[in-house]
């Protein structure tokens, strides 16, 4: 019988997620703790995946909202929640974290727009900044500025996943770029979900994606501008992870953009080797 603690385990391998090569360089509890977590989030995240009816899909997190506050009440009963709450209250995690990623779910469900950037900053917020702030915590931190970064470089790390999704979220028909840089740029929404249209790879199209990328690189730099040097350390997972997620970015930018027919990703082997080489160095 699958233990919770396989289970997690198995969950978060299973994602080939750059997230799964940072846990590796943690202690044991630590890495225990920030697996659960992870695999509590691609729980929620794959019913709004996975699941083809809407509806379902809202039983589906309404459900994961009962058994988050079952849990916290001493009563879990999913493997992920049994396996994360012997370990919440020491990485100071709470029931108002886990609430956030489902809410920020549930906007996946009844949004597909978002009419400019802080809309979708407020997106980002619930999907990537509150699993920093999670996240850093489970690491070691010592100052508060460490979650200001923490959030920061979540939200540098989820544009980046906007940018490399832009073809794969319009086979769903979702548009994460803000309506209103569309607009700036003279790009319409239906030429993104078309993806295969003849117009293809648009000057317009390049320079609304360079704008995008150019935005990430600079959260990537606020981020660790506002990472203190108390809690570098033991911030080297982030640290690896944003390095991972940046030279994903440049691997983009190198590629012209050309995200609307595929998905560009770098190989585990060299996932692997820059979160080692994060780890040597320290930066």
């Amino acid at each position: 019988m699958t233990t919770p603690q396989q289970y997690v385990q198995e969950k978060a391998a299973a994602s080939g997620s750059s997230f799964y090569y940072a846990f590796l360089f943690l202690p044991p509890e630590r890495r225990a703790a920030i697996t659960a977590f992870y695999a509590f989030c691609r729980e929620v995240d794959d019913v709004v995946d996975e699941v083809q009816d809407p509806q379902v899909a809202a039983i589906k997190l309404a459900w994961w909202q009962r058994e988050v506050a079952q849990a916290f009440a001493g009563q879990p009963s999913h493997p992920v929640m049994r396996a994360l709450m012997p370990l919440a209250a020491a990485y100071g995690i709470e029931a108002r974290h886990l609430d956030a990623v489902i809410e920020g779910c549930q906007t996946d469900l009844s949004q597909s727009r978002y009419l400019d950037y802080p809309a979708l900053q407020r997106y980002c917020h619930l999907v990537a900044g509150v699993v920093g702030e999670v996240a850093c915590s489970i690491f070691g931190r010592t100052q508060d500025s460490t979650v200001a970064y923490a959030h920061k470089l979540g939200l540098a790390m989820q544009l980046t996943n906007i940018i490399r999704d832009v073809g794969d979220d319009a086979r769903r028909g979702r548009i994460y770029l803000p309506i209103s840089e569309l607009q700036q740029f003279d790009v319409k929404a239906h030429e993104l979900l078309k993806r295969d249209a003849p117009w293809g790879y648009s000057e317009r199209f390049t320079a609304l994606m360079r704008f995008q990328a150019e935005r990430a690189h600079r959260c990537y730099d606020e981020a660790m501008a506002l990472l203190p040097e108390a809690d570098r350390a033991a911030q080297k997972p982030g640290l690896m992870m944003a390095n991972i997620y940046r030279t994903l970015l440049r691997e983009i930018e190198r590629e012209n953009f050309q995200v609307l027919h595929q998905r560009i990703s770098l190989t585990p082997v060299r996932k692997l080797w820059i979160a080692a080489r994060t780890h040597l160095r320290g930066k």
